[in-house]
């Protein structure tokens, strides 16, 4: 198996274009000299996570924001890296397989052999296996020629999701030893780049020469925070599937006698329901974060789903399209903890026949009420990360049989005069996964590998590369570093009025803000979609012409630019020092003191209101 890891794939007519394609640099990165600018040291988003945090990774945490500069820029203390010994790095497949992935592999190589032609990028075959395993394939130009632009992670392949325990820990510590690396990129999501700021400390603890990089790479879209805007994959991903479900509402349309339930891929949280929802138009959503916030159960949203359908039968409408991202069921609250008591008893090592014997009353009482094949799906072992194995729980499924059960009872009262109620089921996921990069995940991986290697050039350990102004054009995107500490928060648990629970630090995935530009566009959209039909098809990926540069309508409307601010600010605060100097007139010092009085008092306030999670 090992050896088909690597081979050149035979390619399209259309692959081999994408191939021959070139993503562009921003300013900051183009040239062989590396300019950093370091920013004030990061906090926790909760101050209230800070010592939690802190404690846990004493020697990664607290560390400063890095900006790169581009070769015109003004700025007194950047440090300027001109010399550039050749390095040995490491890289990894962690996450779930995203398009782009590849280009992360490209960008760094592209880097690594600019700054100095004898460096040597090593990625490690099969994942994280691979690492532990010492596994290697010395990436050249020659391997990347057809995997350049392209889909998949089957140049270096992909296993198990962690680098947890202190077994799997300690034999990455010690690959890195014997590879003698000065560097190891870890490519993935939430899970992954946790892993990765663990491994950081560790090393630092155990004094491995060895600096951790992580890069944001997770079709689900949810890892965002303060320094990351949007993930590899996620705008590959929700083009491909507004296609699809974009060809399926035009065939409701058509027939106009079906109701299509589409499941979708993403893990807990519904960021690629909300943006294929509105790039694609269909009649509903039911977001997970909706249900969770509204605590609705399984039965109200087989109500509310009814209440739309009666509502356009009485428009004469008999077909419609419905997504629900594969999270939702994790969101019901019933069902969560009835997940939860039987994940409970499978680490206990109950068996799979006996475990409804098991449950507690209510629970057994729920688990008897839902179809057989519901029951099955439930009842597999959960992920590394706890959660349910959400890709295998037809969720769709459940809700069009609960649907036509409510809709069938609703005839026979009367209360439904309507014709019969019919629901064909898909779940996307697979499809898109192995797409074709969108241009735009062409760009943003290649670039992200650049930055990969001006990491690890000024010595960062324990930082993700980051991008942002992403919604605007290559030249004027913001490349730096974030410590992956400071994306971290603290998960706590009240087990009852005098006691509670604290996790460990980690990056949690980011849920949709129901308080967001994106959430309050569906929603002031979302009647006009269940009863006027405003099917919208952005058609296939385009890579030149009209909609090749489109980008993710949840990135375009929200205004981030988190990075440019706090440089902003920076500026602002120096202008008041070069300002406010001994000698300056009473009237500017009074006037200086009032303002920041003012400042740091509602700054004060702000801070010490604990966010939620």
């Amino acid at each position: 198996m090992d050896s088909d890891y690597g081979i050149p794939r035979e390619l399209s007519d259309l692959q081999k274009i994408r191939s021959a394609y070139q993503p562009d640099l921003p300013p900051c990165l183009q040239g062989t000299t590396v300019r950093v600018e370091f920013g004030d040291t990061t906090t926790s988003f909760d101050p209230t996570d800070a010592p939690t945090i802190s404690r846990s990774f004493p020697h990664t945490y607290g560390h400063p924001l890095a900006h790169f500069l581009r070769a015109t820029a003004k700025v007194a203390d950047a440090q300027i890296i001109t010399e550039h010994p050749a390095k040995r790095v490491g890289i990894v497949f962690c996450g779930r397989q995203s398009p782009g992935g590849h280009n992360v592999i490209w960008g760094l190589l592209h880097a690594l052999k600019i700054h100095n032609p004898t460096s040597t990028l090593l990625g490690f075959l099969g994942g994280s296996e691979g690492l532990f395993a010492q596994k290697t394939l010395e990436i050249t130009d020659d391997i990347l020629a057809t995997y350049k632009n392209q889909g998949g992670y089957d140049l270096l392949g992909r296993t198990k999701d962690q680098i947890r325990t202190t077994e799997q820990v300690n034999a990455a510590l010690t690959a890195c030893r014997n590879l003698k690396l000065d560097g190891l990129v870890i490519i993935g999501g939430v899970t992954s780049n946790t892993d990765a700021a663990q491994l950081a400390e560790t090393f630092a603890e155990e004094k491995c020469p060895t600096k951790v990089v992580g890069v944001p790479v997770t079709l689900n879209g949810d890892l965002k925070n303060q320094f990351v805007e949007t993930n590899v994959g996620y705008d590959t991903i929700c083009k491909v599937n507004s296609q699809l479900i974009s060809n399926v509402c035009i065939d409701a349309l058509s027939a106009e006698k079906y109701y299509y339930f589409i499941r979708l891929m993403g893990r807990k949280h519904s960021h690629v329901a909300l943006e294929c929802t509105l790039q694609s138009h269909p009649n509903m959503v039911i977001l997970g974060e909706e249900v969770a916030a509204s605590k609705l159960t399984i039965f109200d949203i087989t109500k509310q789903i009814c209440d739309a359908v009666q509502a356009r039968a009485d428009q004469d409408k008999y077909h419609g399209v419905i997504l629900l991202p594969e999270g939702l069921i994790e969101n019901i609250p019933e069902v969560y903890a009835l997940l939860k008591e039987i994940h409970g008893l499978l680490k206990e090592g109950v068996s799979v026949d006996t475990i409804h014997t098991k449950l507690s009353p209510w629970a057994a009482a729920l688990f008897e009420f839902l179809p057989p094949f519901i029951k099955k799906q439930l009842l597999l072992y959960p992920e590394s990360d706890n959660s349910a194995q959400l890709s295998q729980i037809e969720t769709e499924k459940l809700l069009a049989h609960l649907v036509e059960t409510e809709m069938n009872k609703r005839q026979k009262e009367g209360t439904y005069k309507g014709k019969k109620f019919n629901a064909i089921c898909h779940f996307f996921g697979y499809q898109a996964r192995g797409s074709l990069p969108s241009k735009f995940d062409c760009d943003y991986a290649y670039v992200l590998g650049h930055i990969c290697y001006h990491i690890l050039a000024a010595g960062l350990n324990g930082y993700m590369a980051t991008v942002t102004n992403l919604k605007n054009p290559v030249n004027k995107w913001r490349c730096g570093a974030a410590p992956i500490t400071a994306m971290m928060t603290v998960k706590r648990w009240s087990q009852n009025p005098i006691a509670s629970s604290i996790g460990k630090p980690a990056i949690h995935p980011a849920t949709v803000d129901l308080k967001g530009k994106a959430y309050e566009l569906l929603r002031q959209n979302a009647t006009k979609f269940l009863l006027e039909d405003l099917y919208r098809n952005p058609g296939p990926l385009q890579f030149d012409g009209p909609g090749a540069d489109a980008k993710a309508v949840t990135l375009c409307v929200e205004d981030q630019d988190y990075m440019g601010r706090i440089k902003k600010l920076q500026e602002y605060l120096d202008k008041v020092r070069t300002i406010v100097k001994p000698g300056c007139s009473q009237e500017v010092l009074k006037v200086a003191l009032s303002v920041m009085s003012s400042v740091t008092d509602v700054l004060s306030v702000m801070t010490t209101t604990s966010p939620s999670h």
